[in-house]
């Protein structure tokens, strides 16, 4: 039976929700919901990804719960579930894996007109950057957080965003740790050539670019520290085509300037 009540505790899939069409479906969402605004603005929110109002949910009886495994707690889930609450626990780790998960949000009664309009654009551009990827990788680190550091490291959807955009990670294979932490010391070790700066889940802003500016790393010396729009490394969704379209560019501008400039290896 296709749901007709859905709450979701994932901000990028509601986007994904109402961008395929199936907003009306849509009663209850998660403070950090805020995508699209004029959607989201009348629904009730359960509090937030990491800490819902479970009885309010279960208040609103919806026929499906939209988590995922990084973002929302497994307790939760399971006191969702033992109320008789279906939930749908998503985890892409891959870009693949989110055009994929986006296709099956699809299923669940968007039209073909919205597949066509939302899920074949973020596949096609999938697909165009793994033909079109270049051999010359770009030594790419991308912190998510500071006091401590913290990297994206691999077996993330952002790692593979990066990769399949041209990137090099890193921090890739360092830790056990997904986002591992890491020293300034150890930033400037790694020598990335392109150091990209999102806004969340830690906001950085120009003071920490120029803190990193300071390091002894090609990126400083080629002018190649970016401060990004955070969804575009951490919302899968409609969001998939900016963000490969926008890193691509980037990578590809890198690795153009690395070679004019003679960036040290």
């Amino acid at each position: 039976m296709t749901p007709q009540r859905i709450v979701s505790l994932v901000p990028s899939l509601t986007e994904a929700l109402f961008a395929l069409g199936l907003g009306e479906r849509v009663v209850g969402v998660t403070e950090w919901c805020v995508h699209p605004a004029e959607g989201v603005a009348p629904l009730p929110k359960i509090g937030g990804t990491k800490n819902p109002d479970v009885p309010s949910i279960i208040a609103l009886r919806p026929d499906l719960v939209i988590a995922n495994r990084e973002e929302n707690r497994r307790r939760d889930v399971e006191r969702l579930e033992s109320a008789g609450i279906p939930v749908w626990v998503t985890h892409p780790r891959t870009v693949r894996d989110a055009v994929a998960l986006l296709g099956a949000l699809a299923d669940l009664g968007a039209s073909e007109e919205s597949r066509r309009a939302v899920v074949d654009p973020a596949s096609a551009a999938l697909e165009r950057a793994e033909g079109e990827r270049s051999e010359r990788r770009v030594r790419v680190t991308c912190p998510i957080w500071r006091d401590p550091w913290m990297v994206v490291g691999d077996d993330t959807y952002a790692h593979d965003l990066l990769t399949l955009c041209g990137g090099e990670n890193v921090f890739a294979g360092v830790s056990q740790r997904r986002y591992p932490r890491v020293t300034q010391a150890e930033i400037e070790a790694a020598r990335p050539e392109l150091v990209l700066l999102p806004d969340e889940p830690y906001a950085f802003g120009q003071r920490d670019a120029q803190e990193l500016g300071a390091l002894d790393i090609p990126a400083a010396h080629t002018g190649e520290i970016h401060l990004i729009d955070g969804t575009l490394v951490s919302w899968y969704g409609p969001r998939i085509l900016q963000a490969i379209e926008t890193l691509c560019g980037l990578f590809a501008g890198a690795a153009a300037g690395g070679q004019d400039r003679g960036v040290r290896r």
